[in-house]
């Protein structure tokens, strides 16, 4: 494998931005590509210093893109930059310059931690002939709750940069809004993982409970784990062995 740090700009944010790809050296034709998202803290580094994805990822010959999103929640920002165009358009035909890898919607992923979970779940429902599954780890799916209840204070600045007086609930940054209005039979494959001593378990289980009630079929569960990465290394291997089966 390969494991790349791609720095170039990027039309949509007006400036230089990096993303992290692991890349195989081998086989004849383009790889599957897995999109994978990462959290508020983190950058596109994180998941190759934190976890064994590259390793995880040559098991099944797979490319895996780690763009670079600061702490925007996969959002055009009232007050920044437009982090949901670069993710949902130019980043897709970037790497589609860049790289050679597969795209074809069988073959393209998308998957993320904490504010990754909730942007590869949103990116999914928004734009789902783009991906044939979805998965989100420990996500921070209630953004509506996000915005209106959680006082925390590194939440609270954030929340009027991002959004300003947009309000989240009911729109098209709602994830239990866009499970209740999508069309189950046109959605990729979808998974969720949390651990029941996560902070965000109970955002999970309302996501879990709208999809339910919406028809939306989503591979769900809950087990021993909080919000670290030991859980998320963990986890990553059930998704990618989820995601892209060995052949019976």
């Amino acid at each position: 494998m390969a494991v790349i740090r791609c720095d170039f700009f990027a039309e949509t944010l007006e400036l230089s931005t990096s993303m992290t790809v692991v890349l195989p050296q081998e086989g004849a034709t383009p790889p599957p590509v897995l999109y994978l998202l990462h959290g508020l803290t983190d950058d596109h580094t994180a998941w190759t210093r934190f976890t064994s994805i590259e390793r995880y990822a040559a098991d099944k010959g797979l490319a895996v893109v780690m763009p670079q999103v600061h702490r925007s929640f996969y959002a055009n920002e009232a007050v920044g930059m437009r982090f949901w165009d670069f993710l949902s358009e130019e980043l897709p035909a970037t790497v589609d310059r860049f790289f050679k890898v597969s795209g074809r919607r069988e073959d393209t992923y998308v998957a993320g931690l904490s504010m990754g979970g909730y942007g590869a779940l949103k990116w999914a429902l928004r734009d789902p002939a783009r991906f044939a599954a979805a998965a989100s780890l420990s996500g921070a799916l209630d953004l509506a709750y996000i915005q209106e209840f959680d006082l925390r204070p590194h939440i609270r600045g954030l929340m009027p940069r991002v959004f300003a007086d947009r309000q989240v609930r009911d729109g098209d940054e709602d994830l239990m809004h866009l499970v209740r209005t999508a069309d189950p039979a046109a959605l990729p494959r979808l998974f969720l993982r949390c651990g029941t001593e996560d902070v965000l378990l109970k955002q999970n289980e309302r996501f879990v409970a709208a999809a339910q009630a919406a028809g939306v079929a989503l591979d769900a569960g809950f087990g021993p784990g909080e919000h670290v990465w030991q859980y998320w290394d963990d986890q990553i291997r059930i998704v990618l062995d989820w995601m892209l089966p060995k052949p019976a």
